[in-house]
């Protein structure tokens, strides 16, 4: 919980408590569900909530934009993100059903109430439009562009405009080839935020929407 706060310092006391929270709900849940690997449960804060929390040090959600979260898994990164934006709406969709148990589960134990789920592959989302859809570590960038166009609304609230949002590993220069020509997007590495080793071989990627 330290390596949080000494990157959010500002937080407020519910945002601490729910952060400080989590430990223990995913510990205890992981031992029903495996959503994060066992060897890596202790490191949940460093590897799954701060890496989430990279997202903020990139953009600063405006309160009412609509974020969604495709792929999420057990919550990463929209559930760390709501924390730290109560006023951004969150929708967290997984095609896995019991992972999203995990983390209504853990939602509630906290008391988030600005996200929501949804047991769907993000093709089959018809009803709903976003400001950004966020990701980490789900598919190559094309797919993403591909699954992820259609939702996107084009009236701009945000710094930046209207887009896809990646969490990234490997060779994403290569993944970039594949968008469509004359598609905008950029690489921040991770370590420009954070200065612990987990980070030096990752990046955010915004594609323009």
């Amino acid at each position: 919980m330290e390596i949080i706060l000494s990157y959010f310092p500002n937080l407020s006391e519910e945002q601490k408590r729910q952060f400080q929270s989590l430990q223990d709900l995913y510990a205890e849940w992981n031992q029903q569900i495996n959503v994060i690997s066992r060897k890596d449960i202790e490191n949940l804060y460093l590897h799954h909530v701060l890496h989430s929390l990279a997202i903020a040090r990139y953009i600063q959600f405006k309160p009412g934009t609509d974020v969604l979260d495709l792929g999420t898994g057990g919550g990463f990164p929209g559930l760390p993100l709501a924390i730290l934006f109560p006023e951004t709406r969150f929708l967290l969709v997984d095609s896995i059903g019991k992972k999203l148990k995990v983390v209504n589960e853990v939602a509630a134990a906290i008391g988030l109430t600005n996200i929501e789920t949804r047991h769907i592959r993000v093709e089959e989302i018809k009803d709903k439009k976003f400001d950004f859809v966020v990701t980490r570590a789900v598919a190559t960038l094309d797919k993403l562009y591909y699954w992820s166009k259609k939702l996107i609304k084009t009236k701009h609230i945000n710094a930046f405009p209207n887009g896809i949002i990646a969490l990234k590993g490997g060779n994403i220069r290569e993944e970039i080839k594949l968008l469509p020509r004359g598609e905008y997007a950029e690489i921040t590495p991770l370590s420009k935020y954070f200065k612990e080793s987990f980070f030096e071989e990752k990046a955010l990627v915004y594609i323009q929407g």
